[in-house]
């Protein structure tokens, strides 16, 4: 069976199971594992419910089995609500009864620490020897609107009287699924499937977004997200969601770096959990809200669209207060407020409308009749913006059939129009939704809304490499087999991905010290030592045989001194270079998002200023060069107010060169840096004369 029948296949347990056994089923009404069979009930489930309570003949009308063994078939979904310690026993009686696939509400395992991750990792294998899949554990379960098939304890499930809709939500929080589905229902919004995935111990987010993606009923997948365990899928998820029309739109908590694994390099210090998955959603077209409500308000504006060109978006109103929020929450964001165009006055002034050249339109108590319409739909059809926002006035609660005049009039789809709604006007904006335009409640989430639509863009297209390129940096780390190199060995390594290396000379001692001519930089060679520099172990500009002798006795007693424990290898001693600027090269594998690059200016002052930009690896020169242009310092190399040009060529090819790292799978290579890779005049290249690589 290939992947996609077995995705269906599985797709059908979980969704729609011909049976579903309740393991810790009560009759207790009061009792929270009662939920599960009251609401499939409720929904008119139409295949078998089998409760599982060892002292109970008969659960709600049910017939009751003491055990799932003793249950009758076929049994595709079993929903495991007994404690931790009875789960394993619970998974035995699943795999013999030849059960898909089990959801487990039981908590106990990887949240609470090592011991737990034991209990879980026990169970995986419990079940991967005997086939069946684990959503969970930890999670309130699921549900398939479309099919009226409930599988979950969630209380916020039990209160709503589910409606079909073509939204569906991936939720590492069970709470959160429900809450979702409360305030969107409250909306009018309506949702084909959710799902929560708890611990994620098999099924995770991104397998279950596959799925999501390729159910028909579903037209928007929905994340709610705490950390990316299973990026590699999320990213395939997303890509297809996009080929096929399906935006994906995802809300992810973690926006500080608290809780997050020390790196070893600066790359680890400087780029923090929230760039990485910034990165990861941007380059694999998944559009990124910053608020709960944005995440429900989002998709009407996205749904049957593709990523804009720019990100300009023009403000019409008749309420200048509420217009001033959104266009400050807009501006905030980086995103850009576009005025009229001078042709588009001259037109309005023709018919009587005369508006300034403001970023914002403000049509003073709503204009006359018919003023705002005219001017919305010259926004409209005007490709000097991206996309429209049209507030609306207190007129939108005491006539909310207006919006047909203002609003719905004018709309042809061309082009994504925001409605904000300064009142409390849950009317209007439902008339609104039930046409396909976007409202929204509050002017923070019009403007969330509106920036995650104008920075969305396509995925990044996967970088073909071909193995020459990397092949030789494979060869020399195999050789080496170290787990930390030295700085003389990740040199080396960076030069045989094509990175000019700083021509150093390893001396152990002072009377090896001959022939030197020019200026020297001269640095203790140490795997164990990492920034040689804030440990007194670098001294630069040093001239004479004589001098560079006594550097390197110096040297070696410091070391001896400050660090007993260290290894080392000796002194390089390495021509001084000289170059236009200085910028650090990173490369890291990321637990959560994997292989990135990172570019930023380098130097001692690397952690000064959080000055840099990131991608996932590996990159092509184009996107390298798409990187240089973030870095406002590295203007100044490119011709800025008639200064010298650098080589900005070489700087993008040695970005590229690094990032192939990502290649090296068997070699693994945790962390690579290069600080500083100093650019020199324009056709000069570039040298790096610094560097650590760690491997996993």
């Amino acid at each position: 069976m290939n992947a996609v029948n077995e995705r269906a296949v599985l797709a059908e347990a979980i969704f729609r199971p011909r049976g579903i056994a309740l393991i810790g089923a009560t009759a207790d009404e009061t009792k929270n594992n009662a939920r599960a069979q009251r609401v499939l009930k409720k929904n008119g489930y139409a295949g078998r419910i089998l409760p599982i309570n060892p002292k109970a003949a008969e659960i709600m009308g049910d017939v009751a089995y003491p055990d799932i063994r003793a249950a009758p078939g076929p049994i595709d979904h079993a929903f495991i609500m007994v404690p931790a310690a009875a789960v394993p026993d619970a998974i035995a009686g699943c795999v013999e009864k030849g059960v898909k696939v089990a959801t487990l509400y039981s908590a106990g395992f990887a949240e609470l620490g090592a011991e737990g991750r034991e209990r879980q990792d026990r169970i995986v294998a419990m079940a991967r020897e005997g086939g069946l899949r684990l959503i969970g554990p930890n999670c309130l379960g699921l549900v398939n609107v479309t099919d009226g098939v409930p599988i979950t304890n969630n209380a916020a499930v039990e209160a709503e009287d589910l409606k079909p809709g073509w939204l569906s939500v991936v939720s590492q929080s069970g709470s959160m699924m429900g809450a979702l589905l409360s305030r969107a229902m409250a909306r009018g919004f309506t949702f084909a499937k959710l799902v929560s995935v708890g611990n994620e111990s098999d099924i995770g987010a991104g397998e279950m977004a596959e799925m999501m993606v390729e159910d028909e009923a579903t037209r928007c997948v929905l994340l709610f997200l705490e950390t990316l365990r299973d990026a590699p899928r999320l990213a395939a998820a997303a890509r297809r969601a996009h080929a096929l029309g399906k935006p994906v739109i995802v809300y992810k908590l973690g926006r500080s770096d608290v809780g997050r694994q020390i790196a070893v390099s600066h790359t680890g210090a400087m780029v923090g959990a929230d760039e990485l998955a910034a990165t990861f959603f941007r380059e694999n077209g998944i559009l990124r809200v910053e608020t709960l409500e944005g995440l429900v308000e989002l998709p009407r504006l996205v749904l049957g669209r593709t990523p804009p060109k720019g990100n300009r978006v023009a403000v019409l109103t008749g309420t200048g207060g509420g217009a001033a929020m959104v266009v400050d929450g807009v501006g905030l964001r980086g995103d850009e407020v576009v005025g009229p165009t001078p042709e588009m006055r001259e037109r309005l002034a023709v018919q009587g409308i005369h508006i300034g050249d403001s970023p914002l339109i403000d049509l003073p108590m709503g204009g006359g009749r018919g003023e705002y319409t005219t001017v919305l739909k010259e926004l409209v059809a005007s490709d000097h913006c991206d996309a429209v926002v049209a507030v609306l006035g207190s007129t939108a609660r005491l006539r909310p059939t207006q919006v047909n005049e203002n609003v719905l009039d004018v709309y042809d789809g061309s082009k994504p129009i925001a409605v904000f709604a300064a009142p409390q006007a849950d009317r209007a904006l439902r008339i609104l939704d039930e046409a396909g335009v976007a409202g929204f409640r509050t002017p923070e989430t019009c403007a969330d809304a509106l920036h995650a639509f104008l920075s969305w863009r396509a995925p990044k297209p996967v970088e073909a490499v071909g193995v020459a390129s990397w092949r030789a940096a494979a060869d020399l780390l195999r050789s080496i087999g170290a787990p930390r190199l030295d700085e003389a060995q990740a040199c080396a390594v960076f030069e045989a991905l094509g990175i000019e290396g700083p021509g150093s000379r390893v001396v152990t001692a002072p009377e090896e010290v001959k022939g030197f001519t020019g200026l020297a930089a001269v640095k203790l060679l140490s795997p164990d030592i990492l920034h040689k520099t804030d440990a007194g172990l670098v001294r630069l500009n040093v001239e004479g045989d004589a001098a560079i002798g006594a550097t390197v006795a110096e040297l070696l007693a410091t070391a001896r001194d400050s660090f007993p424990r260290a290894q080392v290898k000796g002194v390089l001693v390495a021509p001084m270079h000289r170059g236009l600027a200085e910028v650090i090269l990173g490369y890291r594998r990321d637990p959560e998002v994997g292989p990135v690059v990172m570019l930023g200016m380098g130097g001692v002052v690397a952690e000064l200023k959080r000055s840099y930009c990131v991608r996932l690896a590996p990159v092509s020169e184009a996107t390298a060069m798409e990187m240089i242009a973030e870095l406002p310092e590295l203007k100044l190399i490119q011709g800025f107010r008639n200064l010298p040009r650098g080589d900005v060529a070489a700087l993008a090819r040695a970005i590229r060169s690094i990032s192939l790292l990502a290649c090296l799978d068997g070699e693994a290579v945790q962390e690579a840096e290069i600080n500083p890779l100093i650019i020199r005049a324009e056709g000069q290249g570039a040298v790096a004369v610094d560097g650590l690589i760690a491997l996993r």
